[in-house]
């Protein structure tokens, strides 16, 4: 429903572009920033675990990489619309993971989905710059060295291996920073989905959507009960599967020159249609 407000707010004009992109840059620089650092540095957090279920998330990761990849040779796309949708089959979108995972009933989910995005944020920003320009990867390092969902993980997890104590009022105050991020976070979402004509065949929107929305979280789904993850691990394994593209996904294409259109028709499409297969995930690890 939030997701859906942004949409109705901006198509109503009733703020600018402008207003949106200071949203964005809030709730990416500031509000979600202090989520994670309070969530990572006060949560208990087993190593052992923790390794698994990083090692499932770059797992699930590889395999949505390969799948993205099969595309070329099998749908024939065009070189450029194949390089700019070949992130949709892997990039997963923040806000929604964090929004999902602040609803489920351990606190830990926030710190172990916040786990997840420090690891897979570098992984898949340089597989998809790599993909839409060849020595692009090795020029995003050092922005992924300064980013600020990264740098915020590597803050709390630090915080956290130290045993170190946070002070209550610098506790308070990221709290109550951090519980902005995720109503505002869901509205620039909204705000963010751009439903435009693309020259994309049927076939290659399922098959994007058929890797992100399936594929992906079905193999969370069985290496989280092979390797014999906890009930709330395997849940927040399957929900950082099962999200939808980034939205940031079209401004990257559209940024290093790639068609924008196919882009924007798969997130827009593949957030709607998780808005369904999201909680058909949930509720089948739940049980």
């Amino acid at each position: 429903m939030l997701i859906a407000l942004g949409v109705v707010l901006i198509r109503a004009r009733w703020f600018d572009a402008s207003f949106w992109r200071g949203i964005e840059r809030l709730v990416y620089f500031v509000l979600f920033p202090a989520l994670l650092v309070r969530s990572l540095a006060t949560s208990p957090l087993s190593s052992t675990d923790a390794a698994k279920l990083v090692g499932v998330g770059i797992a699930f990761t590889a395999v949505g990489m390969l799948l993205s990849a099969l595309a070329r040779p099998v749908l024939r796309l065009p070189g450029a619309t194949f390089a700019a949708c070949f992130q949709c089959g892997f990039r997963f979108n923040t806000y929604v993971a964090l929004a999902v995972a602040a609803r489920l009933p351990d606190p830990r989910a926030i710190a172990l989905i916040g786990l997840l995005i420090g690891i897979l944020v570098p992984i898949v920003n340089v597989a998809a710059v790599a993909a839409l320009a060849r020595g692009g990867a090795r020029a995003m390092l050092p922005e992924l060295a300064r980013n600020p969902l990264v740098l915020a993980c590597a803050t709390g997890i630090a915080w956290n291996a130290l045993h170190a104590p946070m002070p209550g009022v610098l506790s308070r105050v990221l709290e109550l920073i951090g519980s902005a991020a995720v109503p505002l976070g869901l509205l620039a979402v909204g705000a963010g989905l751009h439903f435009e004509k693309a020259t994309l065949p049927p076939i290659a929107i399922a098959w994007w959507h058929g890797v992100k929305l399936v594929a992906l979280p079905a193999t969370a789904y069985v290496l989280a009960a092979l390797l014999d993850l906890s009930s709330l691990e395997r849940q927040v394994a399957v929900l950082m599967a099962a999200v939808p593209t980034a939205t940031s996904a079209y401004i990257l294409a559209t940024r290093m020159n790639a068609p924008g259109a196919p882009v924007a028709l798969l997130i827009s499409t593949g957030t709607l249609l998780a808005a369904i297969t999201l909680p058909i995930w949930l509720q089948l690890v739940s049980e």
